[in-house]
């Protein structure tokens, strides 16, 4: 696993927009190195404000939307189109305003969906469309994705990955429903940090005062039980993206000043 990186932007808005031609060039890159590029998206405000800035961006239309993977890091166990689930929100921000292969786009099962309110069934359903996806190249149950982006609580969760709950001990499944999340809607689905760990780049996203404990916790040794976001790591790099707010408490040995 890599060791973190960090960048620190002035506010959330640069934040968002770096990230967003970062995003680009990973994707471009990839697709004209291997023909194709696989992302995982992330909810939440930060993951959500990329997504607008990518759809902002004019160089967007550098990216073969048509030659894009797709694939989600958590979600809310909810009826399909519910406001409240990240696949919604991720196609309000940008994915109905671009030209993806629909049979690309992997959103997680809903609730009202083919396994009905078995979110633990739903899990299992996505570990299979994961699995089909991954070929011999991959030495795994889940594709090698490019890069795949993580929001950070601000109790240093990551995706559904809460601390101390059990999907975060998870060392054998990529997917696993989650009961009794600590914040709402209750029941979730989730990858797992070994699902996490085939990417290869792992990307965190922070911005706010009200992320700044839980990055200083991720960023100082914690363990992965008790702060998840310490846990999750890129197989070549794993970058933390963050807003002044969401650093200040990390020390500036940590970062290049020229970063914030």
């Amino acid at each position: 696993m890599s060791t973190p990186q960090l960048v620190v932007h002035h506010d959330k808005e640069l934040m968002a927009q770096a990230a967003a031609a970062r995003l680009i060039t990973k994707i471009v890159d990839a697709q004209a190195s291997r023909g194709s590029a696989s992302v995982v998206l992330t909810g939440g405000r930060n993951g959500n404000g990329l997504l607008a800035a990518l759809a902002a961006a004019p160089a967007r239309d550098a990216i073969d939307w048509g030659r894009l993977d797709l694939w989600w890091g958590d979600e809310r166990f909810l009826p399909e189109g519910d406001p409240e689930r990240n696949v919604t929100q991720a196609r309000e921000a940008l994915l109905d305003s671009v030209s993806l292969d629909p049979q690309r786009v992997h959103a997680m099962p809903a609730s009202d969906g083919p396994y009905g309110a078995d979110a633990d069934a739903a899990a299992a359903g996505y570990a299979e469309e994961l699995a089909r996806a991954a070929g011999p190249e991959n030495h795994g149950a889940v594709p090698t994705f490019d890069v795949l982006m993580l929001g950070v609580g601000p109790d240093t969760h990551v995706a559904s990955l809460f601390p101390e709950l059990p999907a975060v001990r998870e060392t054998e499944r990529t997917v696993v429903g989650v009961h009794g999340a600590p914040k709402p809607p209750p029941t979730r689905v989730t990858l797992t940090l070994p699902a996490i760990r085939a990417a290869r780049e792992v990307w965190l996203l922070a911005a706010g005062e009200d992320k700044a404990k839980a990055a200083a916790i991720a960023l100082s040794g914690a363990g992965e039980i008790q702060a998840p976001a310490a846990g999750a790591q890129g197989r070549s790099r794993t970058l933390w993206l963050l807003d002044a707010a969401a650093a200040s408490q990390l020390p500036r040995s940590m970062y290049p000043p020229a970063s914030a």
